[in-house]
């Protein structure tokens, strides 16, 4: 993998891994243009890993209100009168709602990592996922905000999440959409989307982390692509949590129907193959 590809996939992990439509996918499409093997565990592995970069950046942005969390849970382990703090219900919510993704992807590795990195998966998923956000768009009807989520919001939002293990899907958009679909305002589904992919991206980019330094992966183009994701993350958290305020997701399920007519175009007049 040379300093160039490297600086590409690094961006194009930065800007979308946050945003509802698809890093994994935005990835592949990425790996393959750059002439990549898409299926290769050294390339898949590589994106795993970058995707540190920009879970770093959340940390960052979000380090205020994980050190009042993990503050607040630990106290409630210790005393009963202290799990009365959101906070500390909130500790568990994360915990409880990141579960599901790691059992899931540990048990379904081979096939992410193989039959899933095929462009029609990334192409029919971009279109198919982008009715569900319309839907919880529509539907959701946004009542209520973080301090009043329960257990059941963040078990239902782990499960959905589970889905974003397809190329195409996303996670934020799967747990977004959750979480909508549970009557979660925008602001308070998308941070707590952002909260839950702390543990499931951190934990994909460790496991695989050995996979891309045996496939040939240099340790320079694993730093550049991480520091890389990063920044550009960190700018594309921010932005997406003022935008959210004011304005629907729809936008972004309009733009993945389009990716996805286009790469399905792509594919069946035989421009590019599927792998």
């Amino acid at each position: 993998m040379t300093v160039w590809d490297s600086l590409v996939l690094g961006i194009v992990e930065g800007l979308t891994e946050f945003l509802p439509v698809s890093s994994t996918g935005h990835l592949t499409i990425a790996s393959k243009l750059l002439g990549l093997e898409i299926d290769d565990p050294a390339v898949t592995g590589y994106t795993a890993v970058i995707q540190v970069g920009a879970i770093a950046a959340v940390v960052l942005y979000f380090w205020s209100d994980i050190r009042r969390i993990v503050a607040a849970w630990v106290r409630g382990l210790v005393n009963k009168e202290d799990r009365t703090d959101f906070d500390y219900q909130m500790g568990w919510y994360v915990i409880v709602g990141s579960l599901p993704i790691g059992i899931v992807g540990f048990l379904a590795k081979d096939i992410i990592a193989g039959p899933l990195r095929s462009l029609w998966w990334v192409a029919g998923s971009l279109i198919v996922w982008s009715f569900v956000m319309v839907a919880a768009e529509r539907f959701g009807k946004r009542i209520r905000p973080l301090t009043r989520m329960r257990m059941t919001d963040a078990v239902v939002m782990g499960i959905v999440q589970c889905l974003a293990l397809i190329p195409g899907v996303s996670r934020s958009g799967a747990t977004i959409s959750a979480g909508l679909f549970r009557d979660l305002d925008r602001v308070a589904a998308t941070r707590i989307a952002f909260l839950l992919g702390i543990p499931a991206l951190v934990g994909a980019g460790l496991y695989e982390l050995k996979d891309a330094l045996n496939g040939g992966t240099g340790t320079a183009a694993l730093i550049l692509g991480t520091v890389v994701s990063f920044a550009v993350a960190y700018a594309s958290v921010a932005w997406l949590l003022r935008y959210v305020t004011k304005h629907s997701i729809e936008i972004f399920a309009f733009y993945r129907v389009l990716l996805g007519v286009v790469l399905l175009v792509v594919l069946t007049s035989g421009v590019a193959t599927a792998t």
